[in-house]
């Protein structure tokens, strides 16, 4: 993904990049759309973690949390989360919210009582296939309890609804002071990896379960909305206007966006029937856009290394605020307005497929998304450039790698903790563990790879574990010992032989 971290010296290229100014296209109108993509969702991931205790029996209580090795309080137990529909009115004078989360889950055990994750807000009502529900909180947990007659067994498909309004409050994580629901001069935007999604509605908020979502959002005239997603035209209601986005994917909650601003739209088709379309905050420099006019060229380029792409729409949003990163969020991706330039943009968009549509089912295989993202960097640069071009990227990802590890500064990719996860060394020696793996079963079986891993756990969730299967299957190799080598072991390995470039990846 995602927090792509922005060093001085990238800003001052970024600033000097030029671009064309795009067609404009008015927000009040109904632009082309595709049928959504027909798209189950993944079976549920078993989950661990401490239940609450509130007297209940241990088997009918919900896990507070996952267990994650990261984060083991993030998301909950005994159900599994298949779809969102989100309806919020905002506020633009108190920055205030007022919300209805309607959730359609199926429990995976039987159930006396589960938790939702949700921060801050104001609780109004919550029902539970239509009937009212007991709860309570306790910092970010939210506790609902059923009623007897009303428990819930396996397998039951069921309801929430929670109405709750107040003025969402960022959650703070060290590594980028806030992350969640942010407002920022002239609007909103919502970055929330790995756990700001409860910051703003109520939620299952873990990458294991993934949902397809809805959203329905209105706003004082004249704010555009730009969410996740399939984008229908807006509705007028006197000041207001009702935006609505249908995200049929299934779709991890770290990824789900909305951004409210003063936004232009540019539309353009992409390969294969996909729609782009962008949203860029009023009063950007050309300057600072110029790579977006390239994401149909990069969309084909990593459709032919990856396999087909995973949406049927792509984009970006990019905002009027002095944010510092970008994050994949899922068909539209963020980005801060120093956060530009065209290997970023290679990078959100080998995202959709490495992250967005597969993804790591814990937090600390992160590497699968930004080793995967940053190795998309250097295809992009090779079909661009050549492969002299990609061949120093190699070698400037290794002298910075080793020179790390010379004075003991970074953990290997596959070891972090939260403090760690987005380090420098997860991206570039993610990336150079799928190099070695390149140099040692050739480019024909390492996009073979690259395919089979992306279309066999599409929409859904894998482990290094699942990738590291998927490559000895299609290579006929034994590979533990590199992978063990390159993600879990210090010092750094040999570079691999720079080489094996080609433009042609099927």
């Amino acid at each position: 993904m995602k927090k792509y971290l922005l060093p001085l010296i990238w800003t001052l290229i970024l600033l000097a990049l030029g671009g064309c100014s795009p067609l404009r296209i008015d927000p009040t109108g109904a632009g082309p759309t595709d049928d959504a993509a027909d798209v189950t969702k993944s079976a549920p991931a078993e989950r661990g973690g401490m239940g609450a205790d509130n007297g209940a029996q241990a088997a009918d209580v919900g896990a507070a949390g996952v267990g994650d090795p990261l984060f083991p309080q993030s998301g909950n137990g005994g159900y599994d989360v298949q779809h969102y529909d989100l309806t919020l009115s905002w506020d633009d004078a108190s920055g205030a919210i007022e919300g209805v989360t309607v959730i359609a889950a199926v429990a995976t055990q039987p159930l006396a009582q589960f938790n939702l994750d949700l921060s801050g807000l104001e609780i109004d009502d919550i029902t539970v296939n239509d009937a009212p529900a007991e709860f309570s909180r306790n910092g970010s947990e939210l506790t609902i309890r059923l009623a007897d007659t009303d428990a819930l067994a396996t397998d039951e498909p069921f309801s929430i609804a929670v109405a709750y309004h107040g003025k969402p409050q960022p959650i703070e994580f060290a590594l980028l002071d806030e992350i969640g629901w942010l407002d920022y001069r002239g609007g909103v935007v919502v970055v929330s990896e790995p756990d700001g999604a409860a910051s703003w509605y109520p939620v299952n908020d873990h990458p294991s379960d993934k949902a397809s979502y809805h959203f329905t959002v209105t706003v004082p005239k004249p704010y555009v909305v730009a969410a996740n997603g399939d984008a229908t035209a807006p509705v007028a209601q006197g000041d207001m206007l009702t935006y609505e986005f249908d995200a049929p994917a299934p779709m991890a909650s770290y990824l789900v966006t909305i951004s409210i601003g003063d936004f232009w739209i540019q539309e353009e088709p992409g390969p294969d029937g996909v729609l782009i379309s962008n949203y860029f905050a009023e009063g950007l420099s050309s300057s600072l856009l110029g790579a977006f006019d390239k994401q149909a060229e990069m969309l084909a380029v990593f459709t032919q290394a990856f396999g087909p792409y995973p949406f049927d729409v792509a984009g970006a949003i990019v905002i009027d605020s002095p944010i510092s990163f970008a994050l994949e969020t899922q068909t539209r991706v963020i980005y801060g307005p120093f956060m530009t330039g065209e290997v970023v943009v290679a990078h959100e968009l080998a995202h959709q497929w490495f992250g967005d549509s597969v993804t790591p089912a814990s937090w600390e295989d992160i590497w699968l998304n930004e080793g995967f993202a940053t190795y998309g960097e250097l295809l992009w640069t090779v079909h661009e450039d050549g492969e002299e071009s990609g061949q120093q990227m190699v070698h400037q990802w290794y002298q910075a790698r080793a020179n790390e590890d010379r004075l003991g500064l970074a953990e290997p990719p596959g070891v972090v903790s939260p403090a760690s996860m987005f380090n420098r060394v997860v991206y570039e020696r993610g990336a150079l563990t799928l190099h070695a793996l390149r140099m040692t079963v050739g480019d024909d079986l390492f996009f073979q790879i690259l395919q089979t891993y992306a279309h066999r756990f599409a929409y859904g969730n894998a482990s290094t574990a699942d990738f590291i299967a998927v490559s000895e299957e299609i290579s006929g190799q034994q590979l533990d010992d590199l992978f063990n080598a390159w993600l879990y072991e210090d010092p750094l390995p040999d570079i691999p032989e720079a080489g094996l470039f080609r433009a042609d990846f099927q």
